[in-house]
């Protein structure tokens, strides 16, 4: 049953030189001790960055750009997972390769092409993730070698979604240590140096 009436709740002056404006890229700084959940994106409250699979690459490098992410999903008409769509793919050797070997312009190329098929993505189980650490989350992503770890959780019938992401960029801005411009090596050894400082 749905609620008819609500009460507004009460208007409070803001002073402009006592109120500041929360930040939150560096609102919750974090520890190797701290709770994993703490550095994931809870896609319950962040909408995903999803394309379709025929999206012409170029649109899609453009779809990371524009949404400030390295990383897309690719999901079909009914939002169900096909594939995951990463920087590294889009702005490697691989979409140069593939167009060569098909003779055809990279510009033909779609994200179906470069994805990560859906049954070749790896994840972790939220439950896993809520009895978890930040220290956990960068040793599975060293362990790894990439800079995002998928979260899946399953309803009561086992049907599995996609709930989190973990990014090693965004562990490392709540760390409070700048990120390189390197290799994924480096960006790993500054994430180490940082839990153990």
């Amino acid at each position: 049953m749905q609620r008819e009436h609500y009460t507004p709740l009460n208007l409070v002056p803001i002073v402009a030189d006592s109120c500041a404006v929360e930040d939150a890229a560096y609102a919750r700084k974090v520890t190797a001790d701290s709770p994993a959940v703490d550095v994931m994106t809870d896609l319950r409250l962040v909408a995903a960055a999803t394309i379709g699979p025929d999206l012409p690459l170029p649109a899609a490098t453009q779809n990371m750009i524009q949404r400030g992410v390295r990383s897309l999903f690719v999901v079909d008409d009914t939002h169900a997972m096909l594939g995951l769509l990463c920087a590294d793919q889009v702005l490697g050797e691989a979409p140069v390769k593939i167009a060569t070997a098909r003779g055809i312009p990279q510009a033909e190329l779609t994200a179906r092409d470069l994805m990560v098929a859906a049954d070749r993505v790896e994840a972790v189980d939220m439950d896993d993730v809520m009895r978890s650490e930040v220290g956990h989350i960068a040793a599975t992503l060293k362990r790894s070698g990439r800079h995002h770890l998928l979260v899946v959780q399953r309803n009561a019938a086992g049907k599995a979604s996609v709930r989190g992401v973990f990014s090693a960029t965004q562990i490392a801005r709540q760390l409070g240590i700048s990120m390189p411009s390197g290799t994924i090596a480096q960006t790993f050894a500054d994430i180490e140096a940082a839990l153990v400082a």
